[in-house]
C-alpha cells in the first residue's frame, strides 16, 4: 500500500469500506461447509490420511519383522560361537589330558631307568 496522499478523511474510509467489502464477499464466496465439494476434499483427506497411517503401520511391521529376523540371526551367530568356543575349549582339555599323560609317562619311564641303574649299582657291590 503507498503512503497517505494527503487523502481526506471521506476517501480513508471510502477506502476501508471497500477493503471490508472485499473481504466479506471472499468470505462469502467459499463454499459451505455442507457443500459437496467440501464433503469431497474432506473425504478425499480421510482417505489420503488412513491410506499414509496404513502405510506407516506396514513400514513399522517391516521394521518390527526386520529386527526379528536380525535378532534371530544374532542369537544364531552367539550360538555358534558358543558352540565353536566349547569344541575348542574341549579339544584344549583333551590336549592337556594327553600332554599330562605323555609327561607322566616320561617321568615313570625315567624312573624306572633310574631303579634299574640303582639296582645294578647295588647288585655290583654285592
Amino acid at each position: 500500500m503507498s503512503p497517505m496522499k494527503n487523502q481526506t478523511l471521506a476517501e480513508r474510509l471510502a477506502t476501508s469500506n471497500a477493503a471490508k467489502k472485499d473481504l466479506l464477499a471472499k468470505f462469502k464466496a467459499r463454499p459451505a461447509i455442507d457443500s459437496p465439494e467440501v464433503l469431497a476434499r474432506q473425504s478425499e483427506r480421510a482417505r489420503i490420511s488412513r491410506e499414509r497411517a496404513e502405510r506407516a503401520a506396514e513400514r513399522d511391521q517391516e521394521k518390527r519383522e526386520e529386527a526379528e529376523r536380525l535378532e534371530r540371526i544374532k542369537l544364531e551367530e552367539r550360538a555358534e560361537a558358543e558352540a565353536a568356543s566349547k569344541a575348542a575349549m574341549v579339544a584344549k582339555e583333551e590336549s592337556d589330558r594327553a600332554m599330562v599323560k605323555q609327561l607322566l609317562d616320561y617321568e615313570a619311564e625315567l624312573k624306572s631307568k633310574r631303579d634299574a641303574r640303582y639296582a645294578a649299582r647295588k647288585q655290583r657291590q654285592r
